[in-house]
């Protein structure tokens, strides 16, 4: 294997996100900047939006409802 060609590895690297959460993780880079972060993902947070243009949830939603009253 050869010497000196892979980069520095940290330990505590700081990651920053968007919504000012900051944690530390191991990484090649000093300091990570990202825009979401599981503090303030929806998916996380229990806040989830859909986004439904042509109205297929409803569609949905409407089916499942039918189906269950049967």
């Amino acid at each position: 294997m050869k010497k000196d060609i892979h980069p520095k590895y940290n330990n505590k690297s700081e990651v920053t996100c968007a919504c000012g959460a900051t944690f530390l993780v191991g990484s090649t880079m000093d300091k990570i900047n990202v825009e979401i972060c599981s503090q303030c993902h929806p998916f996380y947070t229990g806040n989830e939006k859909v986004l439904d243009t042509a109205g297929r949830v409803d569609r949905f939603k409407k089916r499942v409802a039918a189906k269950t009253k049967k």
